[in-house]
């Protein structure tokens, strides 16, 4: 299973983000998140923790240009990603804990889609939520489920840990639907109910999509982050080159990969 990008440039990490993984892992969801709470004309939508902008894209497509959609997002790259793709929605950078709104701004509509995992104080941010909408607002909250049931990613993580030990993956941080409603209802949001959506993810690129894992998961093990920058990169190769070999012709669809993938949906009014 060979890669024909293996000559991209991985220093604009936003970049090969908004290119490579967003399509296949974000956007199948963040039509899922929407469509449950389903803006509608005229409403003021709210994306926290937005990334490159998936879920207000998505939002944009489904009201029209004259939509009313903020964008909030800790990262200027991923910003800068987000006002590339869609320069007409109102992008801002901010901390969940602490959203950059104006005086009184509040909105009808809030998403947060695999952001809150990664919130060191999640109920500030959830406090923020209830506080950016009006009464009677909704919100929908999506975070992974543990990767203990997502079998390719626990498998991948292990590969992973033979090389650099044990690596607590925040990206399934906030797994369990009982503590994510727990904290809707504690910062004030009624009409609390947490779904487990399961689905099946594509890539065209698996060697890409392992290299890309293995960038994420170097990222989150305190081992590989006290290596060189030349250990850390031959280590990566090793672990990339094991998963390639090992995990994904397991999961092997057409020229890619496939792959059961699950998620926690939250909704609530405010």
């Amino acid at each position: 299973m060979s890669s024909p990008t293996q000559s991209l440039d991985f220093s604009n990490f936003a970049a090969i983000y908004e290119r490579f993984l967003v399509g296949p892992l974000f956007q199948p969801w963040a039509q899922v998140l929407v469509a449950r709470i389903a803006p509608a004309p005229g409403e003021r939508v709210l994306d926290v923790a937005c990334g490159t902008g998936i879920v207000a894209r998505t939002v944009r497509a489904r009201l029209g240009p004259a939509a009313s959609i903020v964008g909030v997002d800790l990262s200027k790259a991923m910003l800068a990603a987000a006002r590339q793709a869609a320069p007409d929605i109102d992008w801002r950078e901010g901390n969940a804990t602490s959203l950059p709104l104006a005086a009184g701004e509040q909105f009808d509509v809030a998403f947060c889609q695999q952001g809150l995992q990664f919130v060191p104080d999640r109920p500030a941010a959830a406090r923020e939520l209830r506080r950016a909408l009006v009464e009677g607002g909704r919100v929908a909250v999506a975070t992974w489920r543990s990767d203990e049931e997502i079998p390719m990613s626990r498998q991948l993580r292990a590969i992973a840990e033979r090389h650099v030990g044990a690596i607590i993956d925040q990206r399934h941080g906030f797994a369990e639907a009982e503590p994510l409603a727990a904290l809707l209802t504690e910062a004030g949001f009624r009409d609390v109910a947490v779904q487990t959506v399961a689905d099946t993810t594509r890539f065209d690129d698996g060697p890409l999509f392992a290299r890309l894992n293995t960038m994420a998961l170097m990222g989150m093990s305190p081992a590989a982050k006290a290596m060189s920058e030349e250990d850390r990169a031959q280590v990566a190769a090793r672990i990339v080159e094991d998963c390639v070999q090992q995990v994904l012709p397991r999961y092997a669809d057409g020229t890619g990969i496939a792959f059961a993938n699950s998620a926690n949906l939250a909704t609530a009014r405010a």
